[in-house]
């Protein structure tokens, strides 16, 4: 798979599949008027991170909006895919191919935005393929004990948090829920069939049983029910399941909104692009968080490869702010070799210093930077060894 380049086509294409491979990106035309509106109001903004979290933040506000989520869609088929490709190479003796493994992770799209919080530092993208992963595994052991359980030993295999987002994804009213809910508790409670029947093949439950279930749960039930009534409830309840583990497939090979299709889409209003700054200045901020605390570690670990005399000469200088000549006396050394050693001392470690900014902050050294990163540094030590 190629990946896609713009900011364009990252928030309105969706993956093609001929088969069991990668096809093409298929174009959305009413998300690709809609993110090239945000982006010309934006022109400077060209982080796709920045643009990910601002339509997440949107998702957050706006739950009932389409637009967010089908842009979120779009962003993560990446990750989505190369998570699925990963998996579909590991388990080769499953009969699912790379597209199943894609449609299962992809149609579970609310739990990687649910479970996706910014600040923590974290990227929607790398967190995607994290959940994907994980989805994608948990469902393929889910479904594997599905094939192989008739109806009534899937319900006893089944846990109560699997039953209650089944049928919630089904649609049904909470009060049904619950009624549902507690139907299945008394199931499990009293049909305890013998061990020589598996799950696999484990059989309807006798009459006896079934009046056994109704009768503990009309106990505390709102209202009487029969026995056939209840038996009908977890037949409802398996075909939820099986519905939830195995959705319907919806077309991933088409987009949502043709090139040419007229349609009024939402630009972003004043009160957006305040979202956006507010986003940047986020973003901003943890940045800077995260440099400092790479920078102080950078520092504190040139410092401990420091000989144990330099490490002393910091310690008496920046912590008990000795002056030269007194650590002199400290350590009888000469006062000139600790002023030798002291300048030599910072020379080391605002080379290192430098050569982090270089590498990782991409910041060209001038003689003018040198001077405003010594003066950092020198503001470093003190609070460094203040709060030794």
């Amino acid at each position: 798979m190629h990946p896609r380049q713009s900011i364009i086509d990252k928030f309105s294409t969706f993956i093609q599949f001929d088969a069991e491979r990668f096809l093409g990106w298929a174009k959305d035309g009413r998300l690709r008027r809609s993110i090239q509106s945000c982006i010309n109001q934006n022109p400077e903004e060209t982080s796709e991170n920045i643009w990910a979290m601002y339509w997440h933040r949107r998702w957050q506000k706006e739950k009932l909006a389409t637009l967010p989520r089908q842009h979120l869609n779009a962003y993560l088929q990446e990750p989505c895919y190369w998570s699925s490709q990963k998996l579909a190479q590991t388990f080769t003796n499953t009969h699912h191919s790379l597209p199943d493994f894609f449609q299962i992770g992809i149609t579970q799209i609310e739990r990687v935005l649910k479970g996706f919080n910014p600040s923590q530092g974290s990227i929607l993208k790398n967190y995607a393929s994290i959940i994907f992963s994980s989805i994608i595994r948990e469902t393929l052991r889910q479904r594997h004990e599905i094939d192989i359980c008739s109806t009534w030993g899937m319900l006893r295999k089944t846990s109560q948090k699997r039953l209650v987002e089944s049928l919630e994804a089904a649609g049904l009213p909470k009060q049904t829920i619950a009624n549902y809910t507690n139907a299945w508790i008394c199931y499990q409670s009293i049909y305890a069939p013998s061990q020589a029947n598996t799950s696999r093949k484990l059989a309807r439950p006798d009459d006896k049983t079934w009046n056994a279930i109704t009768k503990a749960y009309n106990l505390t039930a709102p209202s009487q029910v029969s026995a056939q009534t209840l038996e009908s409830w977890m037949q409802n309840c398996a075909k939820a399941i099986r519905n939830y583990l195995y959705p319907t497939v919806q077309s991933i090979n088409t987009p949502t909104g043709s090139e040419d299709t007229y349609e009024i889409i939402d630009n972003i209003s004043s009160g957006e692009d305040s979202l956006l700054t507010q986003i940047i200045t986020e973003e901003e901020h943890l940045n800077r968080t995260s440099q400092i605390a790479q920078m102080n570690q950078v520092l504190g670990e040139a410092i401990n490869k420091l000989e144990f005399e330099a490490q002393q000469i910091l310690k008496l200088y920046y912590t008990q702010g000795l002056t030269q000549q007194q650590i002199a006396s400290s350590l009888q050394i000469p006062q000139y070799t600790i002023s030798r050693r002291l300048n030599k001392i910072r020379e080391t470690l605002l080379k290192t210093l430098a050569s982090w900014s270089k590498e990782k902050l991409h910041i060209s050294i001038t003689s003018d930077i040198l001077k405003s990163m010594n003066s950092v540094m020198e503001q470093w030590l003190q609070s460094y060894y203040t709060n030794l």
